[in-house]
């Protein structure tokens, strides 16, 4: 992985370069530009991944789509999910923690996401994703700026670290993109949506842990409503702090 990791001058060049570019540039980049071979998306078929998705095939048709099932999903997202990938055609690969719901809750009790949300996290989502990109080289997100403070620094081009010493390139290609971009793009390509969307969700995760969001929330505010949780652990691990702005 060594081989493809890229130095503090390359990433300043890369976020200088992209950073006024088209997504679809970024992601023409990633997927052919790079250098990198072993890529993968990672998505939630929220809107922006839906846009990154319908890029990427456009570039490469059978890159990897990582979806998380957590087991916990609104039937609404699986049911988008199985639309969206015979449209598009995708390849996805679904990735399960080591319990289910059911096995999860004899194991650590009932309801694990209310009194322990971060651990529920863990098992589900951090767990899995990092097995996952185990033996990649780069990995393509589908998250904006503006959507919550967490992700307000967050660079186009970045360095992560799985494991002590196993780095992977990850990229945002959508990292500058609104809302409103988002929307313009789904209507431009004539794209479908979630459903949820239109019942007043703004950001869509795991049933238990979503709600719809209030005037004058940011986006993620739904998620995990009611604690000091903006993000499910894996964005915030394993960053180079090198490079680039902390995000």
């Amino acid at each position: 992985m060594s081989r493809t990791l890229l130095s503090d001058d390359d990433l300043r060049s890369l976020n200088e370069r992209f950073e006024d570019a088209r997504p679809e540039e970024i992601v023409e980049w990633a997927l052919a530009g790079s250098g990198l071979v072993e890529v993968a998306l990672a998505s939630a078929f929220q809107a922006e991944g839906t846009c990154v998705m319908h890029m990427a095939t456009r570039v490469r048709p059978d890159v990897p789509v990582l979806f998380l099932e957590t087991g916990f999903h609104f039937e609404e997202t699986l049911a988008f999910k199985r639309e969206l990938t015979e449209r598009l055609g995708l390849h996805v690969v679904e990735l399960r923690g080591a319990y289910t719901p059911q096995t999860q809750a004899v194991a650590f009790g009932p309801r694990l996401f209310e009194r322990a949300p971060e651990r529920c996290c863990e098992i589900n989502k951090v767990q899995p994703m990092l097995e996952a990109l185990r033996g990649r080289e780069g990995w393509v997100t589908a998250f904006r700026r503006d959507s919550s403070p967490t992700r307000a620094n967050a660079p186009i081009v970045d360095r992560y670290e799985l494991e002590p010493g196993a780095w992977i390139v990850k990229v945002n290609p959508v990292a500058t993109w609104t809302r409103r971009d988002t929307w313009a793009y789904l209507k431009e390509h004539d794209l479908p949506h979630n459903p949820l969307y239109d019942l007043g969700y703004a950001s869509i995760g795991c049933a238990p842990c979503t709600r719809m969001q209030f005037a004058g929330e940011h986006e993620r505010e739904g998620r995990w409503a009611g604690l000091s949780k903006w993000e499910c652990g894996i964005q915030e691990r394993g960053h180079d702090r090198g490079g680039r702005a902390s995000a």
